[in-house]
């Protein structure tokens, strides 16, 4: 048989469910993820091979609107990130949240009018529609806005239609060899992993007490097979950020460093010995270089 191979961009405004959805589609958790918009941060790709079929996902961050509070070099990064995974894809995953069209969703379907690649949309969390009749008219609606490929109502974090949405986006992959090992499931490292695994714990625990100007970089990784030691720097850009994320006599501290701990031993097959600290870098989040420092590299 012949082989297939390409590239999927998934792509969306913040918090419709775009990591929840590749993780689904993997069967395990390569994006991290959390009810706060804008968790992802990075171009993530997940590889996908099933018998002749290689799927190349890239997990983007949510295209949003730029203001006056998101005029951040971190903020022009992500949506810079989010642009680029669309060149050069054989087929685009556009998901937009239920029955709800905002300002931002006009963004990223500005950002599809020049795209060539087929474009799948996929309307996501159904399952939290009451009224199932009022579905239809809405796809007639969505089907008026460009000529998708495909209109798909999914639910990522139950699955529903998932396998019907995978199946549509196996059309457009292009006869080629396989670019990854049929083993391997994303181009991360597990150095990045860890990191990613730290930042969503503190963006789960910490809700809105703590505003985006969090990054985490791993200071030592260090695997002697049964064990990896792992050394985490959380950095924050004011003092009074540090004092909420070490919390009440490091209470806070404790409990992430536990909860990253234990998602950190799933994921690599050995137990973890975890150490955090946390520092105040005073405007990392709107440097250029710093970014780029922190990992903040398009390239």
């Amino acid at each position: 048989m012949t082989q297939t191979c390409g590239f999927v961009a998934i792509v969306g405004r913040p918090n419709v469910g775009k990591s929840t959805l590749m993780n689904r589609i993997l069967g395990q958790k390569i994006s991290i993820t959390s009810r706060r918009p804008q968790t992802t941060r990075h171009q993530v790709m997940g590889i996908k091979t099933e018998g002749e079929a290689q799927f190349i996902y890239v997990d983007t961050p949510g295209m949003h609107l730029q203001s006056k509070d998101r005029n951040k070099a971190i903020n022009r990064f992500m949506n810079q990130a989010a642009t680029q995974a669309l060149r050069d894809v054989d087929c685009v995953v556009f998901l937009v949240d239920r029955t709800r069209w905002t300002q931002e969703d006009d963004i990223v379907l500005d950002k599809l009018t020049h795209v060539e690649a087929p474009v799948i949309l996929a309307v996501n969390k159904v399952d939290w529609i009451e009224n199932k009749q009022d579905l239809l008219p809405w796809l007639d609606q969505l089907q008026a806005k460009r000529g998708f490929a495909a209109i798909l109502p999914i639910s990522a974090k139950h699955g529903t239609n998932v396998p019907e949405l995978e199946a549509e986006v196996a059309k457009y992959l292009p006869e080629s060899i396989h670019y990854f090992p049929d083993d391997q499931i994303t181009d991360r490292s597990q150095r990045f992993l860890a990191a990613e695994l730290v930042r969503e714990k503190v963006m789960r625990q910490l809700g809105d007490e703590l505003p985006y100007q969090m990054t985490v970089e791993i200071e030592e990784f260090r695997d002697e097979g049964r064990v990896i030691h792992i050394s985490a720097l959380m950095l924050v850009e004011r003092p009074g950020q540090k004092k909420i994320l070490i919390g009440e006599n490091g209470e806070r501290i404790k409990k992430i460093g536990r909860e990253a701990r234990l998602d950190m031993e799933k994921a690599f097959g050995a137990k973890v010995m975890l150490n955090l600290w946390v520092k105040v870098k005073r405007g990392w989040s709107d440097d250029d270089r710093a970014l780029k420092s922190l990992g903040y590299d398009l390239e």
